[in-house]
């Protein structure tokens, strides 16, 4: 008992340091270990502190206000992807994150291990004192317990490890399952999907109510996870069985509306719940997105997602997509990126002439009217002609290209852009104006959209077709697609239900931290030949760089195996 009493006060420890989390309905002279062990609300306190720990502001290598869980996360898991562009060299991590630089003594790398860990180890306090079956209320918050251990390991499994889909045996990470710390070890990948496996299962038993709102797991959060981690290992059956467990999936109506109140909406089945005393301004997660209220609006939505969300422009995913107009120049203009920065071109008299060079982006400047006197006026860097062909992608969606050194590269028209280092300026607001303001969300994690597509994923590897698209159907319908673009009835060109469905989780699930995953699980390249300040490559699934390293402060001194490459 004296070493649980220990474990205890350090967890108590540990949550007593933030001050965000409600926690004052608990006078701190009454807590001690048998209150903790015996009364819910004891254990609601550790419980509420670990959600705290996902948005609280650490100093770690450096203090940064962005320091934080689920910032870190969000980036770490979608800026190596192929849905974002980053517009220019950045001192925060997520530069390294974007590019593939990754290295051991970064503090995104470092804190988000550290605190993944600190979660872990207070929940194994609460989980190891707390009796079951004394009340519904103290079953909740031991199910919580097993939910935020189960998620915790998820996370870093996905971000420090290799796909399970290349093996179970491969290294995973530290597997805790207790407060005994006294032996550090890499579990495999299998060891660790096993245990939070069994975790979820122990989570969805144990809770049968919600407390308050999203910011809080939940029966249908537990299974919801559950479903994912079965994706991601390829139990496809499992995945339709977890679900069938679950609540009536839910799409929120107000689509356009929903990530602004997702904390109370009912298609959120867990996100981190900020208030508006926790706006981070510029240090949130929305801030690199979005330049509105003072954001660093720096990271753009990509054009290959642009592409598809254009081939339906009344989408209404295009509404968290905000392009940033010159309203001082009216006209179109056409863009391209390729990969030489063969940059600024000219549209004269129905020919391109490449007139001058800006990063990775081209940009094709039309004008309407011939200068002074009948010439235009500029600098000849390359004299070859660019004309615009317009190809059917699927055999009948629209798109123009150029074609430039043997090679095509997609073209965009639209209105003049304000852009930042050549880049046009996508603004991304899927992490903003909850109460009004511009930076401030609550960061979703789970939501019934992904589940559906979890379940059309799983019934296109089981050969459900049928299934399949009628869960896309319902996406799609929600988000204003009209009755000619649905797929139960059309495949639109595509030729494997799964490329339907991978293509329907990029645009609904953008930005949300599942790219990255869902592309290399599935055992396909990540394509980031588009514009931005990552390198123009195509990244095998294969390859050790997309795994992260194990962070300096953890291997240095426990002297755990590091990832291969680092």
């Amino acid at each position: 008992m004296k070493t649980k009493l220990i474990y205890l006060t350090l967890a108590l420890a540990v949550v007593l340091g933030f001050s965000s989390c409600k926690l004052d309905y608990f006078p701190s002279d009454e807590l001690n270990s048998d209150v903790l062990m015996n009364n819910p609300a004891g254990a609601q306190y550790i419980i509420d502190g670990c959600y705290a720990m996902l948005k609280e502001e650490y100093e770690y290598i450096e203090y940064s206000s962005s320091n934080t869980y689920v910032r870190h996360y969000m980036q770490m898991a979608e800026f190596p992807a192929d849905n974002t562009c980053l517009s220019g060299r950045t001192t925060d991590p997520l530069y390294q994150a974007t590019c593939y630089q990754m290295t051991d003594n970064l503090k995104n790398v470092g804190l988000f291990w550290w605190v993944g860990y600190k979660v872990i180890f207070t929940v194994n306090t609460v989980i190891e004192n707390f009796e079951e079956g004394k009340s519904t209320d103290g079953d909740q918050l031991l199910g919580e317990a097993y939910f935020l251990r189960a998620m915790c390991h998820f996370h870093m499994a996905t971000i420090f490890a290799k796909p399970y889909i290349l093996g179970r045996d491969n290294k995973g990470i530290v597997l805790r399952t207790s407060t005994n710390t006294s032996e550090t070890r890499r579990a495999t990948v299998g060891e660790v999907y096993d245990q939070v496996v069994a975790d979820l299962w122990k989570a969805a038993s144990l809770m049968t109510k919600s407390r308050d709102n999203a910011g809080y797991a939940s029966k249908d959060a537990a299974l919801g996870l559950l479903s994912r981690v079965y994706l991601y290992e390829e139990k496809n059956d499992s995945v339709l069985y977890a679900i069938n467990q679950m609540s009536t999936p839910y799409l929120d109506p107000d689509y356009e509306n929903y990530f602004a109140k997702a904390l109370t909406s009912k298609e959120t089945l867990f996100c981190v719940a900020h208030t508006a005393l926790e706006d981070r301004g510029q240090a949130s997660i929305g801030s690199m997105f979005n330049g509105d209220g003072g954001g660093w609006g720096e990271v753009y939505c990509s054009d290959p997602l642009l592409d598809l969300y254009n081939r339906y422009p009344d989408d209404k995913r295009l509404s968290y997509i905000k392009p940033q107009y010159l309203e001082s120049d009216p006209t179109d203009k056409v863009y391209f990126a390729a990969p030489d920065s063969i940059g600024s071109s000219i549209e004269i008299e129905g020919v391109l002439k490449v007139v001058g060079s800006e990063n990775y982006c081209g940009i094709i400047e039309r004008i309407d009217t011939i200068k002074s006197g009948g010439a235009a006026k500029y600098d000849t860097v390359y004299s070859a002609t660019l004309p615009i062909v317009t190809e059917l992608i699927n055999g009948e969606y629209p798109q123009g290209f150029v074609t430039y050194n043997g090679a095509k590269y997609p073209v965009r028209i639209a209105k003049t852009m304000i852009k930042r280092n050549s880049f046009p300026n996508y603004w991304v607001t899927k992490f903003g104006y909850q109460d009004g303001k511009p930076q401030l969300s609550s960061p979703v994690f789970l939501r019934w959209a992904e589940v559906i597509l979890n379940r059309a994923e799983a019934n296109a590897k089981l050969g459900k077709n049928a299934d399949a698209l009628a869960d896309v159907d319902m996406i799609r319908k929600r988000a204003g697609i009209p009755a000619e673009g649905m797929f139960s009835n059309n495949m639109h060109g595509y030729t494997d239900v799964l490329d339907i469905v991978l293509d329907e989780r990029r645009m609904e699930l953008a930005f949300e931290g599942h790219r990255m995953f869902d592309v290399y699980r599935n055992r396909r390249n990540m394509n980031r030949k588009f514009g931005g300040v990552h390198p123009w490559e195509e990244v095998d699934y294969r390859d050790n760089k997309i795994q992260y390293p194990i962070p300096y402060g953890e291997w240095s001194v426990s002297h755990i195996e590091q990832n291969p490459g680092y």
